[in-house]
Parts: structure tokens; sequence; C-alpha cells
């Protein structure tokens, strides 16, 4: 596999939610504290900044007529259209000490929606529903991270990164209910967690570590089959993009404590050429105003 290279040195304190828009050919990405999303036209070379809010952002989904749906600090979710914020959901009561994190849309344009944990310590996964529905889906997690669907859409990875888990779960995309919950692989090394990910169209997991400098690949039955190292400790997601879903983006941190200066490209956004493997497109939201 070829080496990873720097797209932009453009150091984010969280860099997150790396997302292939097709339509206009671009990979568009979140840096969380500072809720600001970039824009790269790889064709162009070109990055750019298409959204600076005066809030976090902790993560977002582009909708099917090309707006963003924002989620944020206090269960706030926003669309961003026509250069506006319209409200979808002013506050969401149990989620009044934390913020969103990592979100995915799913088959059917309803969108996952995990979050940080809050004062107690306890994270949340919700799904908005494509009708502005917020249902509350998964309690006592630790902290919600990267979420995947299996190429059949039968299954649902979901990662919580206190626990150092990855889960599977059986999931029904007529309604988006989750059951029959499993540990589909445990992160043993101390202070290293697995974050977002990515699954490719053989139904291989790509997992990010946070802490761990790396991407891992595994098989549908959990058994890692590939690491891939990254110059910086901070990997946070990855996604395929281009034309065959044959690029992989990379997004990792600086991280909010320190240590900005001992890693020159913490921060960054990665490029690699996947060599053979080869991702999904990621479904757009359909949530209505």
């Amino acid at each position: 596999m070829i080496e990873p290279t720097i797209i932009t040195n453009i150091k984010c304190i969280i860099g997150e939610n790396p997302l292939w828009y097709s339509k206009d050919k671009s990979l568009y990405w979140l840096d969380i504290p500072v809720g600001i999303i970039y824009k790269y036209n790889p064709k162009k070379g070109i990055v750019e900044k298409v959204f600076e809010g005066d809030t976090v952002v902790g993560g977002f989904t582009i909708q099917e007529n090309g707006s963003f749906l924002l989620f944020m600090e206090k269960g706030a979710i926003k669309i961003w259209q026509d250069n506006k914020l319209i409200n979808l959901i002013d506050y969401t009561p149990i989620l009044k000490n934390t913020r969103f994190n990592d979100v995915i849309t799913d088959p059917y344009g309803r969108v996952f929606c995990g979050t940080m944990p809050d004062e107690n310590g306890i994270a949340y996964l919700f799904l908005l529903d494509t009708d502005g529905e917020l249902k509350l889906i998964l309690d006592n997690i630790g902290l919600s991270n990267g979420m995947g669907f299996s190429p059949d859409k039968k299954k649902m990875y979901f990662t919580d990164s206190k626990k150092g888990e990855i889960y599977i779960f059986d999931y029904n995309k007529e309604n988006g209910s989750l059951s029959n919950q499993k540990v589909f692989i445990k992160v043993e090394e101390q202070e290293i967690d697995p974050d977002g990910l990515t699954v490719d169209s053989d139904g291989y997991v790509w997992s990010a570590r946070w802490n761990g400098g790396c991407l891992k690949r595994y098989s549908p039955i959990g058994k890692e089959v590939l690491s891939v190292s990254l110059p910086t400790k901070k990997i946070t997601s990855l996604t395929f993009a281009g034309e065959g879903y044959q690029d992989i983006y990379i997004t990792s941190a600086m991280g909010e404590e320190g240590g900005q200066s001992k890693e020159n490209e913490a921060g960054a956004l990665f490029y690699l050429k996947s060599s053979g493997f080869v991702g999904l497109p990621e479904y757009m939201s359909k949530v209505c105003i």
C-alpha cells in the first residue's frame, strides 16, 4: 500500500467527519471545537472553509438538497442552507451538559447521532428520523463514536471509545432499530481508543486509532488483516472517496490538551491510495424542516 501523504497541514484541533460528496466531487471535514467545515476539491487542489459558526459542531451530514445538517452542543441540531442557519432542534434536555459527536446517515436518510459523555460519564446514541423526531436508541455508553453499515445493510457497527470496543448489531432498515448487540472487536492497548470507522465494499471494517497513530482493517469476523501507520498519534476517522471510491482520506487531531508542537503532522488531512480496496458511498440525509 502506498504511504499516506498530507493533503493539507491545516492543524485541526479535532479534525473529524470526513465525507465525500459525489455531486461536487469534493471532500468535506470538520474541526469540532471551532465549528469549521472545510472542503477539498482534488481536481482543483483547493482547500476552503465552507462553514464557520460561533459554537462547537460535533458532526454533520449532507442532505439530498446539498444543505448541511449540523449536530451541535446541548443537543442542538441546525440546517445550514443558503448561508443561513435554520433551527431544527434548539435544545435537548438530556444533553444540556454535553454535545453531539460522531454521526452517520442510514440507508433511509435518517441520522444516527452519538454524543460525548455528560457530567455523569454517560454518553448516548440517538436516531434523528426524517420528520425531525429525535429518538434515544442507546444509553450507558462511555463515548459514542464511529459507525458504519455492512454492504447488505443488515448490520451496523458502533464504536464506544471509552470502553475500547466496536459492536455489531442487527439493523432493521425499515424502522432504524438495532438489536442483538455483540462485541466485534476490543482494543486491549492502554490509552489507545478506537475512533471513527468505515466499511468497504467487501464488508471489511476500517477503524481509526486515537493515540494509536494508525488505521486497522478487520475482516467481517473481526480478524485484523491490515495496519496502516500514520505520522501522528491522534487519528480520528477515514472515508473512501473519488470516482471509484478507491481513495482514502484520513483526519487527525492536535488535541485540546496540549502537546501540539511535538508532532508537525498533528491535525493534518491525509490521503492514501487504497491499492485495490474499494469503499461504498455514504448516504445523504433526508431530514425535513
